[in-house]
């Protein structure tokens, strides 16, 4: 028996095409031998229509799939229409059909309409409740969804592992039941997310552009390493290369070259008229240097060998000119192609991006934090993370970044990407999302001169990071906000996304926040909404709240 357990989704759209997805699931008897052998080439018709009905229909074709991609059927679907909606589906070789999917082509190049995308990242399953998806799939008037990373997680289903406490309560327990390592272990939890109703609602509703960050692999990664990979989990290079394989199985994202190189599949430019152009960047893999870490990179040895805090040395190492999170190929391509949108006439060149651009100097929250709350929170962790905090802690307030995983950690990388933004004349629109928390910012050069505004988005489903804390979010909210004035707005508590429309006049930014991940029925509302206005070309206008 065929089933389309997992959904149907759409990515990568153009303007004549799109990427249409499914897998098949197939129940045998795994003593049938020859039945088994069959698995290897299994047939699946797709179709595309104007209608839901698939009375008129446009384009169909046969492909096929098998075990050595885990039965994910990737098409393109081309000779369509710009600025379309087209309904898709699959026909297994049984009858079996797929559910319905909705999609649509970017609009020619002259096109002025409004484009409206759904912003999201970070959905961390045993934590909560998909809600924010199931809002996304509920909106009446979507182009596309742009999912920023950590569409999966690679935590285990012990106690103590993250999210389970919620997991527990909500019976959202991890597959496997361990930290993923293995391509089987990653195939295995991408099934898991896929099998979820709303993730497949919102997937069907419109076509996905999407990049990894790090969860997908694992946390914290960079070029050569991760922070959550130890030397008993084997090589760093052949667990990169599973993640990433079951990675562009599973997710509607065009396949990478046949030499294996990741460049095209990753980094790449989408064009909505002359209202924007999106580009989507690579910030983890390919190109980023190490994170810098407080615990080791602030001090130094002492006379007596004990270590000694280094403010200086450790501001050295930061504004390293060798720190990369893009690297050359990445950034000249990028200026190639915002060069190219700027002169075409589109209004807005948007970002797609991890992490928060902006700068975000940490407040001195050991100043804020009673005793009494920080020993409370820090009780149920291990004694060697307990420490790890309090050590953190101790070190805000001198005027260092709050997120070395962020841009903060590599600031020539971003002076150097602050300068092709200039010399391509681009109005930057800033994605982001990584950090569980909305973001409205204001951006700046080294030099203080504006450059563009970003909107980061809150997790789908992953915890408030005011949380490890111990302080009230609107406290931490007002703590970051008067330590920084590249911020003009942050909020670390709701789950959601960010709704952006965009015209050839303006750029709007609404922060869409779910009221709970721990039950149904929410309540979808919009938290704050901010405006730009598109000034001169290579001016954006002043932000302000709507």
């Amino acid at each position: 028996m065929v089933r389309f357990a997992h959904g149907v989704a759409s990515g990568d759209p153009e303007a004549t095409s799109v990427l249409l997805w499914t897998r098949l699931t197939t129940d045998l008897d795994g003593r049938d031998v020859r039945r088994q052998a069959a698995l290897d080439r299994q047939a699946v018709r797709w179709q595309v229509a104007e209608d839901a009905g698939f009375v008129r229909l446009v384009v169909e074709g046969v492909t096929e799939t098998g075990r050595a991609r885990d039965h994910t059927v990737k098409v393109v679907a081309e000779g369509l229409r710009p600025g379309t909606d087209y309904w898709y589906r699959f026909i297994a070789a049984d009858g079996t059909g797929s559910p319905v999917g909705r999609t649509r082509t970017l609009p020619e190049a002259s096109s002025t309409e409004a484009v409206v995308l759904a912003v999201c990242s970070c959905s961390l399953h045993p934590n909560g409740l998909f809600n924010a998806y199931d809002a996304i799939a509920r909106q009446e008037t979507l182009h596309a969804v742009v999912h920023l990373g950590d569409y999966i997680y690679e935590y285990g289903a012990a106690p103590t592992d993250y999210g389970m406490v919620n997991g527990q309560r909500l019976n959202r327990i991890p597959e496997p039941p361990h930290e993923i390592v293995s391509l089987a272990d990653y195939r295995a939890r991408h099934a898991q997310y896929k099998a979820d109703p709303d993730l497949q609602a919102a997937h069907a509703r419109a076509p996905w552009i999407v990049v990894y960050d790090d969860h997908e692999t694992t946390n914290d990664s960079f070029d050569v390493g991760a922070e959550n990979h130890q030397p008993d989990e084997g090589d760093w290079a052949t667990r990169k290369a599973v993640a990433l394989k079951a990675y562009f199985e599973w997710m509607p994202i065009r396949e990478p070259r046949a030499d294996g190189s990741l460049e095209a599949a990753t980094y790449r430019s989408f064009r909505f008229g002359r209202s924007a152009s999106l580009h989507m960047l690579e910030t983890r893999l390919m190109a980023r240097t190490r994170q810098l870490d407080y615990a080791t990179d602030f001090y130094r040895p002492g006379p007596d060998g004990q270590p000694v805090a280094d403010r200086a040395g450790f501001m050295a190492k930061l504004n390293a000119p060798d720190r990369r999170l893009l690297g050359d190929d990445q950034l000249a391509w990028l200026e190639r192609d915002l060069a190219a949108a700027a002169r075409d006439g589109a209004a807005w060149q948007v970002i797609g991006n991890q992490v928060i651009m902006a700068r975000v100097t940490a407040p001195d929250f050991g100043a804020l934090i009673p005793e009494a709350t920080l020993n409370a929170v820090l009780a149920p962790l291990p004694e060697e993370r307990q420490q790890s905090i309090r050590s953190l802690i101790s070190l805000f307030g001198q005027d260092v970044p709050l997120n070395l995983d962020a841009w903060d950690g590599y600031p020539a990388e971003r002076e150097r990407l602050y300068a092709a933004l200039r010399r391509a004349r681009a109005r930057p629109v800033v994605l982001a999302g990584d950090s569980h928390t909305f973001w409205v910012n204001r951006l700046a050069d080294a030099a203080g001169a504006d450059v563009g505004v970003e909107f980061g988005t809150s997790a789908i489903s992953s915890p408030s990071p005011a949380d490890s804390l111990g302080l009230p979010p609107a406290f931490a909210n007002q703590a970051v906000n008067d330590a920084n004035p590249e911020v003009a707005f942050i909020d670390f508590q709701p789950r959601g996304f960010v709704r952006l429309t965009l015209t050839p006049e303006r750029a709007r930014g609404e922060l869409m926040a779910v009221s709970t991940i721990l039950e149904k029925p929410y309540r979808l509302d919009i938290l704050k909404a901010w405006e730009v206005e598109a000034g001169a070309p290579g001016v954006t206008g002043p932000l302000r709240e709507a």
